[in-house]
């Protein structure tokens, strides 16, 4: 990208301090992707940025810069939407975090913004929240090039190898999923609860070998709050 400041539509991940009265704001954007910019006094007492720079927040902002680290000129709020909170808040951290994990910086990749805005709508409407995030986590996937497509799965059962490559096997007590369940995922049907289990095996399974060994703090707090509470319908992520 160029250094002149252009308007470009983004979505805040994540708001950290910097320096006295400046923060550093990770931004989910259209045109670039993930971008680090610095919001000069938006920790200032009075600062409208101050409410502006909340995670989820959809934006339009301009930002510019020749380096990596770039400036933010402006931000403004393009819909007011309804807050996330209990269950729909941790999923959306957790997206968030996979995002700030796994992509590179000004790295565009538009279907997966499109599908990030999807799943934040999904997540305020209360609808199925695993099946929204295994969505999502497929289209994270696919745009990092580390999904491969399972609709010619035709064998009865795989399981991921050593290089978490799915190959197929004779029996069944060796089986991860089937072809069919593989095939579901493919097509997006998860109508079925077998379905739904195989498909947060796998996804988990691929995101974890692209993550590394160092843990998601967003699946530290699901863990936390199931010991907490009984409001968690569902394991982490």
């Amino acid at each position: 990208m160029n250094s002149r400041a252009e308007q470009v539509a983004a979505f805040v991940l994540h708001s950290r301090p910097y320096r006295e009265t400046s923060a550093l704001v990770d931004l989910l954007t259209l045109e670039y992707g993930k971008v680090t910019v610095v919001a000069r006094g938006a920790r200032r007492a009075g600062s409208q940025l101050r409410h502006t720079l909340q995670a989820f927040t959809a934006l339009a902002v301009r930002f510019a810069g020749k380096n990596e680290l770039k400036t933010l000129h402006q931000a403004e709020t393009v819909e007011v939407a309804a807050s996330l909170n209990g269950n729909a808040l941790l999923c959306g951290l957790y997206a968030n975090e996979l995002i700030e994990r796994l992509l590179q910086p000004l790295e565009s990749m538009p279907q997966l913004f499109l599908h990030y805005r999807i799943l934040l709508n999904d997540l305020r409407e209360a609808n199925d929240l695993e099946v929204s995030l295994r969505l999502f986590e497929k289209v994270l996937l696919k745009e990092l090039g580390h999904w491969r497509d399972l609709s010619n799965c035709h064998h009865a059962y795989y399981r991921l190898n050593q290089q978490h490559e799915l190959c197929h096997v004779d029996d069944s007590s060796h089986a991860q999923f089937t072809g069919q369940q593989l095939r579901a995922i493919e097509h997006d049907n998860f109508a079925d609860e077998s379905t739904k289990r195989a498909a947060k095996r796998l996804m988990r399974a691929l995101l974890q070998h692209q993550l590394g060994e160092r843990p998601l703090r967003s699946r530290e707090l699901f863990q936390l709050r199931a010991r907490e509470s009984q409001e968690i319908t569902f394991d982490s992520p």
